[in-house]
């Protein structure tokens, strides 16, 4: 059980784990900074294709019969899918043959030998589900139908031979619920979304048992069959707890059902629902965080476990048989870690274990016996100077706590206390949302810029989710108002503190984060020495008249917590929070990356202020890609991004910087606009042979 947070952007392939900041047994440790009074030698520069290019393996799962294990690795530098009797890993094939943006997303079906993958076409978003016969080689688009946008429903070991499928292309606002034969391809109408349903919940019998539907004032009611092939309103969800509660699944026995649930509390607990009676039980509660995650027993379907992440995720048993596997995990090292999946026969688990130190390193897990180490994500990082992650608890100037997490350059911090030996040029790095939030953990981002030598401080701001439906909520209509005070509030921490200097402050993101670094240079516009914006919009008003079609259940969330732009006072608080309508003061360098086929934040969100700008003869740099969506999936894209930002952010506040060199090989990266404000920027770009893939 699982949450999908909306408007979240990835700049790069994440395989981070929320862990701690030491390393994972069998990773090399990082040396020690030497604790003397002198300046600790700056570590290695470490490559920027160790940090951003393809991982060696990610995304790993056993099959359900445990007859295979199944990662995501490059083929001829393209992410694929690969397959490996579980016994013979040196036996390991591709099973996908894509060669254009590769293959992230994949799920076993309990039919032998089948699995199943997303793709998408540029980054549009109109993801479709194939699914792979290992046996034959063959490969289906299960969803073949033009523009069409594909979920997975449901999978179940009671029907090995079908999945169910939600998908748009009868109404491209509205997905239908079909039940596709995976041998066939064949698929079945199940429930036909004529009345605004957002979203359906199925048993593992593939019974349809509740549905949902978006309301006029931002709230949901939930519904469950009539027995007449409609429905009735059985409970609802009001818009204040519209981000924190959410059915969670049934049990295979479908007597039990679970739910996210917020309703009458601030933070979000997991109830267990008797199907039959209503009788709710309390499975597990936290005054601090939500429980937005349940560990669920493969064949039961039954809680074990849920997941508490206030400053670090920890894992709590509710069932005292998983108890003893879960000291066991812990045992690894002082990390954290997930169970990425597990045998049906609950013999083996595959686990996903990182350090804030150490990306993602993979553990079988043969229950009852120590777990077997298989590899790492990013050997090539093993044994670098990695830098620590401190949590922090930073008070806002209205008294709210935002949980943000420092990274400080290793030498700034030469006895590993987690404070600034003296002060060091910063990012703020903002995540995007912004109904998400940052982890503690491993995190590229981080690293690389603090190799480089800058503190880096990610905060949750209010408006972030996993900490109570207050918080959360505290953000409706502040966009560039008190959300982004918060932001200001952690960089006054940050220099009080003795981190950074007022003036070394640059600001960083994408998504909302990218809209943070605007409103940073034009609201705020002596707060930040530059700004890197990504995937940001501009304009408030034309973002909320262009988002994907398939979002028309989320709208009104948007126009309660953002702003209405069918009112005309919705229409004048948008024009007041968008940083287009403030270019003029900008005064300070600007950095902005854009992917051309966003279906979330457009091009236009990007082209619209850079013209702005260059019609006041402001200076901008802008890059675009255009095989690209809301961040940059392509390994050979985000690296030249990062390269073309690593020179900005060098010459904006001093840190060190790697050459562009080879980075823009195999990248579409285009520079419109600015290429003279980034050094050797212009030399790289008029040199460069374009790669587009779709």
């Amino acid at each position: 059980m699982d949450r999908t947070l909306l408007f979240a952007v990835s700049l790069a392939l994440t395989l981070s784990l929320s862990a701690c900041n030491r390393t994972p047994a069998g990773s090399a440790t990082p040396a020690a900074p030497a604790a003397t009074g002198a300046p600790a030698a700056p570590p290695e520069l470490i490559p920027r294709d160790a940090l951003f290019g393809n991982p060696e393996r990610a995304n790993v799962q056993i099959s359900p019969d445990g007859r295979y294990l199944g990662w995501v690795a490059a083929v001829d530098g393209v992410l694929n899918v690969w397959v490996a009797p579980a016994d013979d890993i040196g036996k390991a094939r591709a099973v996908t043959a894509d060669k254009a943006r590769g293959i992230r997303q994949y799920v076993w079906s309990h039919r032998p030998d089948t699995l199943l993958y997303l793709r998408d076409t540029g980054g549009d978003e109109n993801f479709h589900l194939f699914s792979v016969d290992l046996a034959s080689g063959q490969a289906r688009d299960l969803s073949d139908f033009p523009a069409t946008h594909a979920e997975v429903v449901g999978v179940s070991h009671l029907h090995p031979e079908s999945v169910l499928v939600a998908m748009n292309d009868r109404d491209p606002k509205w997905h239908d619920l079909y039940r596709v034969d995976l041998a066939s391809g064949q698929r079945t109408l199940l429930e036909k979304n004529t009345g605004r349903i957002a979203g359906y919940i199925a048993d593992p019998d593939f019974k349809v048992r509740m549905a949902s539907r978006a309301c006029e004032d931002g709230g949901n009611d939930l519904l469950e069959p009539d027995g007449k092939g409609g429905w009735k309103v059985t409970g609802e969800i009001p818009f204040a707890d519209s981000l924190t509660s959410f059915p969670g699944g049934y049990t295979s026995d479908g007597k039990t059902g679970y739910f996210f649930d917020s309703r009458g509390r601030d933070t979000a607990a997991l109830y267990a629902i008797d199907a039959g009676t209503g009788a709710k039980t309390l499975v597990h509660e936290d005054a601090r965080a939500d429980i937005d995650d349940a560990l669920d027993h493969p064949m039961t379907q039954r809680a074990q476990a849920v997941a508490v992440n206030y400053l670090k995720n920890e894992w709590k048993a509710v069932d005292p048989a998983i108890a003893p596997d879960l000291d066991t995990l812990k045992a690894i090292g002082p990390g954290s870690f997930s169970v990425t999946s597990r045998t049906l026969d609950d013999k083996t688990w595959i686990v996903a274990y990182s350090a804030a130190e150490s990306p993602v390193t993979y553990y079988r897990y043969a229950r009852g016996g120590t777990p077997e180490r298989l590899f790492s994500a990013r050997p090539a990082l093993e044994g670098k100077a990695l830098a620590a992650q401190w949590p922090q608890e930073i008070r806002s100037r209205d008294g709210l706590t935002l949980v943000s997490y420092l990274t400080l350059p290793r030498t700034a911090d030469a006895n590993g206390d987690g404070k600034a030996d003296a002060p060091v040029p910063m990012v703020l790095l903002v995540h995007g949302g912004p109904w998400a939030r940052d982890i503690y953990g491993y995190d590229a981002y981080h690293q690389w810029l603090a190799n480089r030598g800058y503190a880096v401080l990610s905060v949750n701001y209010r408006g972030s989710t996993g900490f109570g439906k207050a918080f959360t909520n505290a953000g409706d209509g502040e966009w560039a108002g008190k959300m982004h005070d918060d932001l200001i509030d952690a960089v006054d921490w940050a220099v009080k503190n003795g981190v950074t200097t007022r003036e070394q402050v640059a600001i960083m993101g994408g998504s909302y984060g990218g809209y943070a670094t605007l409103v940073g240079l034009t609201f705020t516009p002596d707060a930040f020495k530059c700004g890197v914006d990504i995937v940001g919009p501009s304009n408030l008003d034309t973002l909320l008249s262009t988002i994907p079609p398939y979002w028309a259940a989320f709208f009104e969330q948007f126009a309660r917590r953002v702003g209405d732009p069918r009112t005309a006072a919705g229409k004048q608080l948008l024009a007041e929070r968008s940083p287009l309508t403030r270019v003029a003061a900008i005064t300070r360098p600007l950095l902005i990356g854009q992917g051309a086929n966003d279906p979330r934040v457009r091009q236009a969100e990007s082209d619209q202020i850079v013209k702005a700008m260059t019609d006041k003869h402001i200076p901008v740099t802008y890059v675009l890609f255009p095989d690209e969506g809301h961040g940059f999936a392509r390994p050979e894209n985000s690296k030249a991004f990062n390269a073309v930002a690593e020179g900005f952010l060098a010459q904006c506040l001093g840190g060190r910087a790697q050459p562009i060199g080879g980075d823009f090989n195999g990248s579409s990266i285009t520079v419109p606009t600015g290429a003279d404000g980034v050094p050797g920027l212009a030399e790289a770009i008029g040199t460069h042979v374009q790669d587009i893939r779709r």
